[in-house]
C-alpha cells in the first residue's frame, strides 16, 4: 500500500472520455481534490455516470477525430493537465475497425497535435495491456509489443505517436499501459459488474475458462496513478504499466466473490464461449511507476469485490441498470 502523497495545487484540466467508466471515477476523484474540470465530449455521449456532478464541470466542444476546433478549445480553455481517455473497442461488441482505428489513432494524434503547442504542465494518455499481445510472463514497458486486435493496434498506435510526439517536441507526455480496471460505474455488462450485480441475488453470470486469467486494478488506484504521474513527468515519452502485478484467474475471481457475497450455487464453467483473446497468463511488471513514484496497488481483489458491492446497494438509482445487464 502506498501513502497518498500531498494534492497539489489546484489545476485546469481538460479530460476526454470522461463520462466513460474510468473518466467518471477520475472527474469524481479531481472534483473532490478541488481542480477545475472540463471534458470534451460529443453530444452522443450518455452521461449517466455523472448525472450528479455535471453541474460541476465544463462541457467543452471539439471533435476529436476530425480535429475540428481542436485547437480552438484548447487556446481557450487553457488546460494545464490533459487526460485522455477517450478511446472505442475494448468491449467485445465495439468491432468496427475504421471507428476504432479513427478513435484511437487520429482522435489521440489530433489532441496530442492541439496540445503540444499549448504547453500544457502534463499530458496522460491512457494506453492499454492489449499492446502487448499474448505473453508468458509480466509484460514490461520496454519489450516489443505484438497487438493481436484492431484495438490493440489502434492503441499501441496511439502510444508510439505519444511517445514520439514527446522525443520531439519535449512535451510532458506519458502513457498508462491499463490492465483490467474494475470498481464502480463499470459497464455493467462487462465480468466484474455482473459477478457482483448476480452475486448479491446468489447467483453467478455465464464464465468462461476457469484458468482465463485478468490482473483486476481497483479503479480508485488507477485514478491515483494518473495524478501521481501528472504531478510528476520527469521522462517525457514515458509508459507506465498499470495493474496490481498479481494474476488472478476467473477460478480464483469466483472464488473470492463467494466470500464476499451470498452466492451457494456452483459455477458453470464454459457457460460462455472463450473469446479470441482470452489467455492463462495476462499480469502486468509493476517496477518502473513502483520505483519511479512509489506508487503502489492499495486495493486487492477482495476488499475490491466489497466496495464494489457497497457502491451498488448504496446507489438505487442505477440498480436497475445493473440489474437488467445481468439478466
Amino acid at each position: 500500500m502506498c501513502s497518498r502523497p500531498a494534492a497539489p495545487d489546484p489545476k485546469r484540466v481538460l479530460i476526454t472520455g470522461g463520462t466513460g467508466f474510468v473518466g467518471a471515477n477520475l472527474v469524481r476523484r479531481l472534483l473532490r481534490d478541488g481542480h477545475d474540470v472540463g471534458l470534451l465530449g460529443g453530444p452522443s455521449r450518455d452521461p449517466w455516470r455523472l448525472v450528479d456532478v455535471a453541474r460541476e464541470v465544463r462541457w467543452l466542444e471539439g471533435d476529436l477525430e476530425a480535429g475540428t476546433g481542436l485547437e480552438a478549445m484548447v487556446a481557450d480553455f487553457r488546460p494545464q493537465w490533459v487526460f485522455h481517455l477517450a478511446a472505442h473497442g475494448a468491449y467485445s461488441w465495439q468491432r468496427d475497425h475504421a471507428a476504432i482505428l479513427r478513435t484511437n489513432l487520429l482522435g489521440t494524434a489530433n489532441l496530442v497535435d492541439a496540445c503540444v503547442g499549448a504547453r500544457v504542465e502534463a499530458f496522460v494518455n491512457a494506453g492499454s495491456s492489449s499492446e502487448y499481445g499474448s505473453k508468458n510472463h509480466a509484460a514490461r514497458e520496454d519489450e516489443p509489443l505484438e497487438p493481436d486486435s484492431a484495438y490493440a493496434v489502434g492503441k499501441a498506435a496511439a502510444t508510439w505517436y505519444c511517445s514520439q510526439a514527446a522525443r520531439t517536441s519535449g512535451a510532458p507526455i506519458v502513457t498508462l499501459r491499463l490492465y483490467s480496471v474494475y470498481g464502480p460505474y463499470e459497464d455493467p455488462r462487462r465480468f466484474i459488474p455482473q459477478l457482483v450485480a448476480r452475486g448479491m441475488e446468489g447467483s453467478l453470470p455465464p464464465l468462461a475458462s476457469p484458468s482465463t486469467a485478468r490482473d483486476f486494478v481497483y479503479v480508485d488506484d488507477v485514478c491515483e496513478a494518473f495524478l501521481r504521474v501528472a504531478a510528476v513527468i520527469d521522462v517525457p515519452g514515458a509508459i507506465y504499466n498499470v495493474g496490481t502485478g498479481v494474476q488472478t484467474t476467473l477460478e480464483k475471481a469466483v472464488e473470492v466473490a463467494r466470500r464476499v457475497l451470498p452466492i451457494a450455487i456452483e459455477p458453470e464453467w464454459q457457460s460462455m464461449p472463450d473469446r479470441t483473446w482470452d489467455t492463462s497468463i495476462w499480469l502486468a511488471d509493476i517496477a518502473r511507476l513502483r520505483g519511479v513514484l512509489a506508487w503502489n496497488p492499495a486495493t486487492d481483489l477482495e476488499h475490491g469485490l466489497r466496495l464494489t458491492a457497497d457502491w451498488m446497494r448504496n446507489r438505487p438509482d442505477l440498480k436497475e441498470r445493473y440489474r437488467a445487464a445481468s439478466s
